[in-house]
């Protein structure tokens, strides 16, 4: 056996040209990252791979419609349907791959849809982009329904807005935006993802305002007492006279058994400013009271207005009542037919602004206190 060594082998070394290629091949150089951040899309908005998609069920299109339009962009291409044993058929028919998405469902009946249904649509929705590889899913859900059920007032009954609030979580929504919730500390629920409560004080003062209102004879009046903060904050703005609460004894859910005032209403024009209004019987009551101790004139402001049978016959029926103001959080169309005593004022620029706040990572906060200046 021979003891000679054997040659050792031959290592590759690359020429220079082929580093150049590999090291362009695995990293930007600046010249190609400049040229790649000169690139401007149809929208005028640097292409950074994160571009804004708004989607929406079935409840309120129209309002997601009107964002769309007020964004510039639009709306993105979505089905939902139902099979025809009541299933629903969810499909995001364009890519949304790494882009920033944000679905806008009340979880509200509309024309053709009920309430649970609504909230099935915007579960599967926000777990559909989740699977679809959205980078980030937001929830815009200016009616949030199950609100009014937000903590056991019996024994063996569900915490039903807690169980909504998990099952958004858990579907895979990154952020949730809604208006006026019913109880604040329905926030707390959302332990895993922020959530931004916008309030509608702004838009009813800018509606006071217009009516060319004097302050010394205007009283804000808070239809119980967990408003009384929500009517305030109204009544600052207004430079109202004074805040009323009405006091009442409830016998059980919508049905009051007596109420009373505290304050001065007589000779006063009064604005009752409440979250939502339902079958209406407790307004119906609260401005007979308010005209019945010497009201000159009662206008009901509530943000969502639910309005379920009878609620447009009691509104129509009532003399002390002059009109009804309440937001398109929940569509409107159907009820303005059958009350020509309602006004809608529209949430679309409030979301519309939020939305591009949120997308542009920029303070919501900032955005509310600059809408106070400006009014």
């Amino acid at each position: 056996m021979s003891d000679t060594p054997s040659p050792a082998p031959k290592l590759h070394i690359p020429k220079a040209s082929s580093v150049r290629d590999m090291q362009d091949s695995f990293f930007f150089s600046q010249e190609r990252q400049s040229a790649n951040s000169s690139f401007v899309n149809q929208q005028g908005r640097i292409d950074s791979g994160f571009s804004i998609r708004i989607l929406a069920g079935n409840s309120n299109p129209q309002l997601a419609k009107e964002i769309c339009q007020y964004l510039n962009v639009p709306q993105h291409p979505t089905r939902v349907n139902q099979f025809a044993n009541g299933e629903l058929d969810i499909k995001i028919t364009d890519n949304v791959r790494g882009d920033d998405v944000f679905i806008v469902q009340s979880t509200c009946a509309g024309s053709d849809i009920d309430i649970n249904t609504a909230l099935m649509e915007l579960l599967l929705l926000i777990n559909t982009a989740r699977l679809a590889s959205a980078k980030r899913i937001t929830a815009v859900v200016p009616y949030f329904a199950y609100s009014r059920q937000d903590r056991k007032t019996q024994p063996r009954v569900p915490i039903s807005a807690s169980c909504v609030a998990q099952l958004i979580q858990d579907m895979g929504a990154d952020r949730v935006c809604t208006v006026d919730l019913h109880c604040g500390q329905i926030q707390g629920f959302f332990r895993k993802i922020p959530l931004d409560n916008f309030v509608t004080t702004q838009e009813f003062v800018k509606f006071i305002r217009d009516r060319n209102y004097d302050p010394a004879k205007t009283v804000v009046v808070s239809p119980d007492a967990g408003g009384v903060e929500r009517a305030t904050a109204v009544a600052n703005l207004l430079h109202a006279s004074h805040v009323v609460t009405i006091l009442k004894r409830r016998i059980e859910a919508g049905k009051i058994d007596a109420m009373q005032t505290v304050g001065d209403v007589d000779g006063y024009t009064c604005y009752i400013v409440d979250d939502m209004i339902d079958t209406g019987g407790t307004l119906v009551k609260a401005c007979e009271l308010l005209k019945s101790m010497g009201a000159t004139k009662v206008i009901a402001c509530a943000t969502h207005g639910i309005l379920t049978d009878p609620a447009c016959e009691r509104i129509n029926d009532c003399e002390a009542l002059e009109e009804v103001v309440v937001t398109d959080s929940i569509p409107q169309t159907r009820n303005k037919d059958r009350c020509p005593k309602l006004t809608v004022i529209s949430l679309v620029p409030l979301l519309a602004e939020a939305m591009m706040k949120v997308h542009d990572e920029k303070s919501i906060s900032a955005m509310f206190e600059q809408r106070v200046k400006s009014k």
